[in-house]
């Protein structure tokens, strides 16, 4: 046996020639290259197949490329064989149906393709484990295959498996871990499906356009272990049934985008080992129900994009250990509670944007103190922005989170946060880059008072709106020490006085909005703030100068300070123009 650590180049032909090499582990190292297409040895160690007793093949999270090799499917004895995690592309060689001793196949995370037939799989009687997602096949198999296999686990995410559900799937009997994510099935799901296996633990079927609804039976006696049930991005209709309460086992429950209906059944207080609870982007409606309260180990809970209607139930306070809150885009009413404050100490997103409520911002938000996502807008807030706000600790640190402070834990791992952030006029949506979001968004409301000076000491912001309230006075001079902000739009207000000069030091600001508003003086075109167009100062019947029409009485007299603009504006275009790009490619993914 053998497992080299931090091998370099590329896989030697000579490997071949340990005649009884049995377990060969080179993964998690540095190899590049291709995969041999033939390996010496078959004379050396007088077998007709290489490597005769190979069992263990690992070979998983480097840098392989170039196709399968043929010889792969000559290791008679060969008993799991890891390939994940590399660059191999081409289709798969009929010989890997051969090794009829394999219990573990995994060669997901590749850039493979063509087709998978029966003859891939006709030998593997053994199979248990099979990780073949995240490539490009097509699964070609008859309706009325029945694979020699019983499965344990199948990851098939990304594959093309329908349109029909796989009917071959009713002959297997011992999943804990199915993923048919993202793989182009459009047919509703068969009543046999849900009793296919009792120890089933982990169910994603995230992605397709799976139509039909969700079954009114007591799903909980055929699936009594559940910990995962992942449908999102489908076309599921009707109501979530009653029964959800009998999966008291799961840890996540994700429905989102789907076109379910209804009220949410008050017996998900049933579900009470639930982590995340994720219903977001339906049509459901009608209050929030009071047992949502009794799900104290809930983290994430998102129920944005629905028509919910009504207050905030006070038993929400119990969720102590949520880190999301997403509630945006519904009608909900009253006042934004207190108890937010005090009660989520954990809470690192608080979104509640596009909803009805009223009445003043709570000073006690202030002690949210893990907080980097504020999302008020468009509601009917009023009065003054609490000068508390200043007090958001985490987002007065210079850098951005670490994902891993949403801390999700058990079954939840498998769930990948996601939020739209509305800024620069566009809907981004963040998931894997979500550490880069650094938000406050108030804008919307009838908020009024003097612009919350304090706000410069939150150094890490990256977007900040306020935009289409009624606050007055001045941009603080020192706005500059927000210098990882990348968006800020204070336009519909009733801002005065002129546009501080620090603001050219802003680097990476790619978006600016203070049109509409009593700004006065001559426009500051110096530095950064020359890469902004008209637009941005539209609307301020007393401002002047580049890049506005309107001249002011001196503009055209100093050409020397014409020239020492342009130098500096040179400087900060090319650092925007490279942080910018950086957070383009992240946007989304």
């Amino acid at each position: 046996m053998g497992k080299f650590p931090n091998w370099l180049g590329s896989i030697p032909s000579s490997i071949g020639n340990f005649c009884n090499l049995q377990y060969l582990d080179l993964s998690y190292n540095n190899l590049n290259g291709s995969l041999l297409d033939n390996i010496n040895g078959t004379e050396t160690c007088n077998s007709k197949s290489p490597l005769p007793n190979l069992r263990e093949l690992r070979l998983g999270s480097n840098q392989l490329m170039g196709k399968f090799p043929n010889w792969l499917g000559e290791l008679k004895n060969l008993e799991e064989l890891y390939l994940d995690n590399n660059q191999l592309q081409g289709s798969i060689p009929n010989l890997i149906g051969n090794l009829s001793d394999l219990s573990f196949l995994d060669f997901s995370s590749n850039k493979l393709s063509g087709t998978l037939t029966e003859q891939h799989f006709w030998k593997l009687s053994k199979l248990e484990y099979l990780f073949i997602g995240s490539n490009s096949f097509r699964l070609d198999v008859s309706s009325n295959w029945t694979p020699p296999f019983q499965l344990r686990t199948l990851f098939m995410g990304s594959c093309h498996i329908g349109p029909t559900f796989p009917a071959w799937l009713q002959s297997q009997k011992n999943f804990d871990y199915l993923d048919l994510s993202n793989a182009s099935i459009s047919s509703s799901i068969p009543n046999w499906f849900w009793n296919i296996s009792s120890n089933m633990k982990y169910l994603i079927l995230s992605h397709n356009q799976l139509q039909g609804q969700l079954p009114n039976s007591n799903i909980g006696e055929f699936l009594p272990n559940l910990l995962l049930l992942s449908l999102s991005g489908n076309q599921i209709a009707g109501t979530i049934p009653d029964s959800i309460g009998h999966l008291s086992s799961l840890e996540v429950i994700d429905f989102s985008s789907n076109n379910l209906i209804g009220a949410i059944p008050s017996t998900i207080n049933n579900c009470s080992s639930l982590i995340v609870l994720d219903l977001g982007n339906n049509n459901l409606f009608g209050m929030m129900p009071k047992s949502l309260g009794s799900l104290q180990l809930l983290t994430s809970l998102h129920l944005n994009y629905n028509k919910l209607s009504g207050e905030l139930p006070s038993s929400l306070r119990n969720l102590t250990g949520l880190d999301v809150l997403d509630l945006s885009y519904n009608n909900l009413s009253g006042q934004i509670p207190a108890w937010i404050g005090t009660a989520f100490s954990n809470l690192v997103i608080l979104n509640l944007r596009s909803n009805m409520f009223s009445g003043r911002l709570p000073s006690l938000l202030s002690n949210l103190s893990s907080l980097h996502v504020l999302d008020l807008a468009q509601n009917n807030l009023i009065g003054e922005i609490p000068v508390s706000l200043v007090e958001l600790k985490a987002m007065a640190q210079d850098h951005n989170m670490s994902i891993s402070l949403l801390r999700h834990n058990g079954s939840s791992f498998l769930y990948e946060e996601r939020l739209i952030v509305i800024t620069k006029g566009l809907r981004l949506e963040y998931s894997r880059t979500l550490s880069l979001v650094v938000s406050i968004d108030l804008s919307d409301n009838n908020l009024s008072g003097e612009f919350p000076k304090g706000i410069t000491k939150l150094f890490g912001l990256v977007f900040l709106n306020l935009s289409m309230n009624h606050i007055i006075g001045r941009i603080p001079e020192n706005i500059s020490m927000l210098h990882q902000l990348s968006s800020l739009d204070l336009s519909s207000n009733k801002l005065f006085g002129s546009i501080p000069s620090s603001m050219s030091s802003l680097s990476s600001l790619g978006y600016l909005n203070l049109s509409n508003n009593n700004f006065s003086e001559k426009i500051p075109f110096i530095g950064h703030m020359s890469t902004f167009e008209e637009s941005a100062f539209a609307g301020n019947p007393n401002l002047c100068g580049t890049p506005l029409v309107i001249k002011c009485q001196d503009e055209g007299t100093d050409k020397n300070q014409s020239d020492v603009e342009d130098k500096i504006d040179g400087g900060f275009v090319d650092q925007w123009f490279y942080l910018s790009i950086g957070l383009g490619f992240a946007v989304g993914m």
